[in-house]
């Protein structure tokens, strides 16, 4: 019998894929991200063990109330990535129930990714850096796992959206918009939206509970006014160099 970990479920996500989403944060993840506002998900094995059969159980009990607003249900973290069997199970019971399904990731996890995403409706798929190098700093390990997923992604028909944190002084320039732009039209596949997340400080109390050291201390929240230009200007970039008639939002 498959068994995983997980941290909790949301029944009311609005930030995590079209409609409102039953969100399923699933314990574990490679990367540090110095910006990372859920290090409670960090280590694979706290959290909570479950069966998929038991995960499914409780995502049924909302399919009335999401399936009504065109919603379905994300799979996050953590990086669901990094549990691929557990996911992969959970991912077929949702399309056996008709479920819309989405993986909130940043494409470092174990592998099995072809599979996984022929059961994959929606990959969010988050950027962290440009180059290998700003990876490591921001992350603690380099892009080789990335490039994996991004492989196994184009060899898919799952539709993505490209989310990107932009964090002041490290990732808040336009000079980093046209690098990211040249990902997203090179290396990254069936991009329908173009998301800009502003970094914030919400998570910072859970660094200092759980005796971690938070690498941006004293680090401002981003300008979200500042942000909607980026975004502005990444979005028409991106729809600029883009080789079919779809654009992007």
């Amino acid at each position: 019998m498959i068994k995983g970990r997980i941290h909790s479920i949301e029944s009311m996500g609005l930030v995590d894929g079209p409609g409102i989403r039953t969100v399923v944060f699933i314990q574990g993840c490679k990367l540090r991200c110095a910006y990372c506002h859920n290090p409670d998900t960090w280590n694979l094995n706290s959290g909570i063990e479950v069966t998929p059969e038991e995960v499914i159980k409780k995502i049924l009990r909302f399919k009335p109330y999401f399936s009504r607003s065109g919603g379905g249900v994300t799979f996050s973290g953590g990086d669901p990535l990094v549990q691929p069997e557990f996911l992969l199970e959970m991912l077929k019971l949702c399309k056996a129930n008709g479920i819309h399904t989405a993986i909130d990731t940043a494409g470092y996890g174990d592998g099995n990714y072809d599979e996984i995403l022929k059961y994959t409706d929606l990959v969010l798929l988050d950027i962290k850096h440009i180059n290998s190098d700003g990876y490591v700093v921001l992350t603690g390990r380099d892009t080789k796992d990335v490039n994996t997923f991004l492989e196994a992604l184009r060899r898919s028909k799952t539709r993505v959206w490209v989310r990107h944190v932009v964090v002041p002084g490290y990732t808040d320039t336009e000079d980093h918009m046209k690098k990211i732009a040249e990902i997203i039209t090179n290396e990254v596949p069936n991009v329908d939206k173009i998301e800009l997340l502003p970094y914030h400080v919400l998570g910072v109390n859970k660094y200092e509970k759980l005796g971690i050291s938070y690498r941006l201390d004293g680090v401002e929240p981003m300008n979200k006014e500042k942000v909607k230009q980026l975004q502005d200007y990444l979005v028409s970039l991106v729809n600029s160099d883009s080789k079919t008639n779809s654009k992007i939002s």
